[in-house]
């Protein structure tokens, strides 16, 4: 499953001529301002002049691709891994489906999507893709972004950082909900469409037309089709397909702290934010606990297979928790009080990324990790949204608790009675159960013993050094991957880059390929014959890759890949029985869907770093950010590779690439 990747980058969309990098966008760098104007109460973030889902109706639907633009996509991207026979061979196949199969699966694929306008060609698909995995979500699955800490140090208390949180998240779900929430919208002429003029106009204009109106102004909304799961969802586990559910009267936040699980009343009978005081008492309650951890934790049934987990908690049910396992899953969200304090950037990505198993709810739609030293990040299961949404609440939560927190240090929890308030809940279990929380725990130490994650920061210049040598940053890092691979294993392999599809009705995400013909050429001349070319040359060289990067980019945000399109028919031929047309059967497409490089960007005030596991036995899972003058990775890899040496080959790359740039030959 070579698309399971993390945070998205929203990409390069085109108008008049001009390229607009989305990346800024719903990265959440001052581009934009979201509020426009500062709630009068407690319970909002802010009340946007213009309703939250005001565009949603006339988005702009996702196109699918003329079949030869996929082909002829296909096999570029196909080039740098294939010999002349494979390739001649690969293209023989495709030309074949092109002219046959191919052509019926596409015109049929059209015709189901005229007749299905409310929504996107891939969304149905996708949402199946991931809910019928049967692996673990845990590293297969469920990526992590940490938040930054505090700027005020004395913030960063546990307590005191879990309460403002958790208040913060009640008010975006509230301003969510009253449709107050600003609504995701990337300006690229901000003085004309980002103004209180624009919006207080925009906002009569009618739901079916409002799209063309912020268009006119050179800004584009953005699909909001999935927030609405962010909370009150859990992903269920079911034999053979699992299932998203969301039941918005749950009032109530789920809370884990050394495996016992509790729930508390974070929103009272009117819909209001309980006290902040009072909910910074019902926390305190629970990390005081003196409660034993269990021996037998629940949570970690949720990081077994799918359908062992789907048995067990039909047991579960039977045993007499029916009502506990309701509880979970109708929770705004999960709180996870963890009782470790963190060492260093590597240790925050292991505990973030999956923890120890016990103190954690996978299934649910985002839990906030909070660690002993006030250490945070969220971790969120995949199936039922991208990293566009969860950036967007990470981003108002980090702005929120910092500029506007509710509790402070030394803050007086409430004198309530939080022992009654607090329910922690009781699982019954049998011995059949027990034997199988033993067994998940086993197979979860197993695996996460096997994953290494390291980082590396390369110094020496980022963002601002780039643009001013004209070249893309993203297309910069993904060469500097490309030659470090090449430098430690001596070849081009499959890789991926996820790409937002959001300026799009229901769109998902779709795959930018990042290892090209030019990427091979340039990557050869810097690993294997530096003293050849000359630093003109290899400017040069740098130049192209970068031009055609940054098309692969603008192509993939206008929903104009091959990946998800080949998918779509694939999925098409098997919905209807029908034998694979040998394209799919052929070795060049398993190899270029054994994504070895697995990689995902970000920057965002808020978060300090991502990262996600291999989505192969044999891959990397490369997490990236470009700043103004650094560039940093976060690294993870299983024994089959060596990460520690791969991140001195990409810092190695960097250093080429940079030296070049500084017109100075390579030695």
């Amino acid at each position: 499953m070579a698309s399971l990747l993390s945070v998205q980058c929203i990409s390069s969309l085109r108008k008049s001529g001009s390229v607009i990098n989305l990346r800024t966008v719903t990265l959440g760098v001052n581009k934009r301002n979201y509020s426009s104007k500062k709630a009068s109460s407690t319970e909002y973030l802010h009340e946007s002049v213009v309703p939250s889902m005001h565009y949603q109706k006339s988005l702009p639907r996702l196109p699918i691709p003329k079949l030869e633009d996929t082909i002829r996509r296909y096999l570029a991207a196909q080039r740098p891994l294939l010999d002349d026979d494979q390739f001649r061979a690969t293209e023989k196949l495709a030309q074949d489906f092109q002219s046959g199969v191919g052509k019926q699966l596409h015109e049929e694929l059209i015709a189901q999507d005229k007749n299905n306008k409310h929504t996107s060609y891939i969304s149905g698909p996708w949402f199946d893709m991931y809910l019928s995995a049967r692996d673990s979500v845990v590293l297969n699955f469920n990526p992590f972004m940490s938040f930054n800490p505090d700027p005020q140090t004395q913030y960063n208390d546990q307590l005191v950082r879990a309460t403002n949180m958790v208040c913060s998240a009640v008010r975006f779900m509230k301003t969510l909900r009253a449709g107050l929430l600003e609504p995701e919208v990337f300006h690229l002429n901000p003085a004309k469409s980002d103004t209180d003029g624009f919006k207080k106009l925009i906002r009569w204009v009618p739901s079916s037309l409002s799209w063309y109106g912020a268009y006119m102004v050179n800004a584009y909304p953005l699909d909001m089709s999935q927030y609405f799961r962010l909370f009150n969802s859990t992903r269920i586990p079911k034999r053979g397909r699992d299932e998203l559910f969301t039941d918005e009267k749950g009032r109530h936040l789920l809370v884990m702290k050394k495996g016992n699980i509790y729930a508390f009343d974070i929103v009272d009978r009117d819909g209001n934010l309980v006290k902040p005081a009072e909910i910074q008492s019902h926390l305190k309650y629970i990390l005081s606990d003196p409660t034993p951890a269990p021996a037998f934790p629940v949570g970690v049934l949720t990081s077994e297979n799918r359908d062992v987990w789907a048995g067990l908690r039909d047991k579960l049910s039977a045993a007499g928790n029916a009502e506990n396992l309701q509880l979970v899953d109708s929770a705004l969200f999960c709180l996870c009080l963890d009782d470790e304090s963190m060492r260093d950037h590597i240790h925050i990505s292991h505990n973030m990324l999956h923890g120890d198993g016990c103190n954690r709810w996978y299934d649910k739609s985002f839990s906030i990790i909070l660690t002993k030293d006030g250490q945070a990040a969220i971790n969120f299961e995949h199936s039922w949204g991208d990293g566009v949404a969860v950036l967007r609440f990470q981003n108002e939560i980090f702005k929120d608790t910092t500029e506007q927190p509710l509790v402070h240090p030394g803050s007086a929890a409430a004198a309530v009675d939080s022992a009654s308030a607090v329910r922690r809940l009781q699982f019954k279990l049998d011995s059949e159960l027990e034997a199988g929380i033993k067994k998940a725990k086993e197979n979860f130490d197993s695996a996460v013993s096997k994953l290494t994650i390291d980082a590396m920061e390369f110094k020496r210049g980022g963002k601002e050094q780039l643009k001013k040598s004209k070249l893309s940053p993203d297309a910069i890092s993904q060469l500097a991957f490309q030659m470090g691979f090449l430098r430690q294993y001596g070849e081009t392999v499959a890789t991926y880059e996820s790409c937002s599809t959001a300026a799009f009705k229901h769109g998902r995400t779709e795959t930018i390929r990042p290892a090209t013909i030019h990427t091979k050429q340039c990557s050869h001349a810097f690993v294997c014959q530096p003293g050849q070319h000359s630093v003109e040359q290899l400017r040069g060289m740098l130049n192209e890759c970068s031009k055609y990067h940054g098309q692969l980019t603008k192509e993939a945000a206008m929903g104009q890949g091959f990946d998800r399109h080949l998918f779509a028919l694939r999925y098409l031929a098997n919905s209807k029985g029908q034998a694979l047309h040998s394209l799919y059967t052929d070795p060049a497409y398993a190899a270029i869907n054994h994504n070895i490089l697995s990689t995902s960007t970000l920057t965002s005030p808020a978060v300090s770093l991502g990262g996600f596991a291999p989505v192969v036995p044999d891959g990397f899972g490369v997490g990236y950010g470009v700043h103004d003058d650094w560039i940093g990775c976060n690294v993870s890899s299983y024994p089959a590779r060596n990460v520690h040496e791969f991140l001195q080959c990409v810092h190695k790359s960097l250093e080429d690439i940079f030296t070049v740039l500084e017109g100075k030959p390579l030695s």
